[in-house]
């Protein structure tokens, strides 16, 4: 029978520009006219959407040369995210009601209008059954994968640091590193709980704590003959501790700048960190950054993930937040380091 669709659609946007962290009070709900898809789209009702610390960047203002845009006072929020399709018309290249791949009512496709009940999206294929839990499709774990196997070629017996290695990347970086054969898999964490769920589940033998004091000495501990593989997520004095910890022809990827997405005193569009120069060539460092994977990765991540994840080999770390109406909510909680791994909103 088919479904009834409303008239309206509630959708979370920007309110004002925030003087600090992003919170619940600088984003509204609004009720907005159910959009209509046109030639080559597919309307679809938002299941899950990810909330990520980007959006502090993109709401500062964001960075030139990057791919998002920055938000304004009025526009919607958006980010990755998985909808069912609701309705879709013939578009080239997908006839309805065909078996030649196109979406249908009721299948599941990823886009990046999250933040919203409904979407209109560019006509795409469904996601299928390549991951057990649909909404493990949101995690970061394309880009660990990606920095892991792609950028720093990660050998069988290296010693592997993760900063930030409880967060979205940081949770499922230490699993991967941890199946593709480190020999030592250490992270960083500023919470007590955090580390031990590190070790617990999340593919780690060590976690260093940072407690506000210089987390160099405690690296040194933890990695007391250095480093081989680093994947950064927070930037700052964690990276320049990793650079200092790493042995020569060490390889760092830097995914993230967490030190300044959710430090209340920076304004997130920038990310500053003094480098020895002289270091990273005596000891043949290679420091490489990495902002975006692309289609083939994606696939083979999702193939290896899938088989990963049914055999228990790794866990999707992520909390999820029941309602769009309480998004708001998760984005300053996820801001406030309160979860780990991914932060999904259920819609």
């Amino acid at each position: 029978m088919p479904r009834t669709l409303p008239r309206t659609a509630r959708e979370i946007r920007l309110a004002e520009l925030p003087s600090g962290l992003p919170g619940p009070e600088h984003l509204t709900v609004a009720e907005v006219p159910l959009p209509v898809p046109a030639a080559g789209e597919v309307l679809v009702r938002n299941r899950w959407f990810q909330v990520f610390p980007s959006l502090r960047t993109l709401i500062a203002g964001g960075v030139p040369g990057t791919p998002f845009p920055p938000l304004r006072p009025g526009d919607t929020l958006f980010g990755p995210a998985v909808g069912e399709v609701v309705t879709a018309p013939f578009v080239k290249g997908f006839v309805r009601g065909t078996d030649d791949g196109g979406p249908r009512p009721g299948d599941l496709v990823a886009h990046f209008q999250g933040w919203r009940e409904y979407a209109v999206v560019p006509v795409s294929a469904p996601l299928g059954d390549a991951l057990p839990d649909p909404a493990a499709h949101l995690t970061s774990g394309a880009t660990a994968y990606a920095a892991l196997t792609r950028i720093a070629r990660l050998r069988a017996g290296e010693t592997v640091l993760v900063t930030g290695g409880a967060g979205g990347v940081g949770s499922l970086t230490g699993q991967i590193a941890r199946l593709l054969g480190a020999a030592r898999v250490i992270g960083t964490t500023g919470s007590p709980a955090k580390a031990e769920r590190m070790t617990a589940e999340l593919g780690y033998d060590a976690v260093v704590l940072r407690d506000g004091s210089p987390i160099g000495g405690r690296l040194a501990e933890a990695a007391p003959d250095g480093v081989d593989v680093v994947v950064d997520t927070v930037g700052g004095e964690q990276l320049q501790a990793a650079v200092a910890a790493a042995r020569p022809g060490a390889r760092l990827v830097v995914v993230g700048t967490l030190a300044t997405q959710l430090s209340a005193a920076s304004g997130g569009t920038t990310a500053p960190v003094e480098l020895d120069a002289f270091q990273l060539i005596a000891r043949n460092i290679t420091l490489r950054g990495l902002t975006g994977v692309g289609d083939e990765i994606h696939a083979e991540w999702r193939e290896r993930f899938g088989a990963w994840l049914r055999s228990g080999a790794v866990v999707f770390p992520h909390t999820r937040i029941m309602g769009i109406e309480h998004a708001p909510r998760a984005l300053r909680e996820l801001f406030e380091g309160r979860h780990v791994g991914t932060v999904v909103v259920e819609v």
